[in-house]
């Protein structure tokens, strides 16, 4: 077991505005060949972003990387139901914190992080799609549903909700993953 300062951790985390997390072993993040199913039948951008799938690992590959990680931080951010297009403003402000946590907590000593938000990457109109076109591959991460994170199951066992919605009316708790060490 890695020995890692968690109140150094959660110190930075609250201070770049992310004060709701829990803390689970990479061994105990779910992967499932089913999520990937989702993205390429059933999300209308499958295939138009390099940090989606089908320009991701396999799934053996994406267990792999989830399992060399002791420690990881869930961090969510709850919110009112909306539509996809209505959150991009929202979203890529969390993005922009998550990146400059991702980034402290590197020169921090954290070799190992790495932050997978709970949005595509948007920062381009029209994604390069190829690695070497990229405009800001410094900052395009991918999501944990494009390395076939079953969300719901994942963060159910460490005492988080998640539902499908029916309702705008009802609140939406998304999640991102911070991958420490």
């Amino acid at each position: 077991m890695i020995a890692i300062d968690k109140h150094v951790v959660e110190t930075l985390a609250k201070k770049h505005g992310f004060d709701d997390f829990k803390w689970i072993s990479g061994k105990d993040i779910v992967v499932k060949q089913w999520v990937r199913f989702k993205c390429r039948f059933m999300c209308e951008t499958y295939g138009d972003k390099l940090v989606c799938p089908p320009h991701m690992p396999p799934i053996p590959e994406c267990k792999q990387f989830f399992d060399e990680y002791e420690h990881a931080l869930i961090i969510r951010k709850t919110m009112k139901a909306h539509r996809r297009d209505e959150d991009s403003d929202y979203f890529k402000n969390i993005d922009k914190n998550l990146m400059a946590l991702e980034k402290k907590l590197f020169f921090n000593g954290f070799e190992k992080v790495m932050v997978l938000p709970a949005t595509i990457c948007s920062r381009c109109e029209v994604c390069a799609v190829k690695p070497e076109d990229c405009h800001h591959p410094n900052l395009s991460r991918p999501t944990p549903e494009a390395l076939g994170v079953d969300v719901f199951t994942t963060v159910k066992k460490i005492g988080f909700k998640a539902e499908v919605l029916n309702s705008f009316n009802q609140d939406m708790n998304r999640y991102m993953f911070m991958m420490i060490a």
